[in-house]
């Protein structure tokens, strides 16, 4: 293999590569962004659980006894 062939493989190789981290570095952006929207929707979710469980005057999860008691 030339010189010149082996340089124009390495540029193919080496754009490729470029290629591939932008795209892994979108679908990263992306997950960071659901992420951050489950996040919010879990706590709004458990603020209104307990807010619920309040309400009803009843005891929370972890203060009751296991089933088998």
């Amino acid at each position: 293999m030339k010189k010149i062939d082996k340089i124009i493989a390495l540029e193919e190789r080496l754009a490729h590569t470029l290629f591939q981290t932008e795209e892994l570095s979108e679908v990263v952006a992306n997950q960071a962004e659901r992420i951050q929207v489950l996040e919010k929707q879990m706590k709004a979710m458990m603020e209104m659980m307990r807010d619920a469980a309040q309400a009803e005057g009843s005891v929370t999860l972890g203060d009751q006894p296991p089933p088998h008691w």
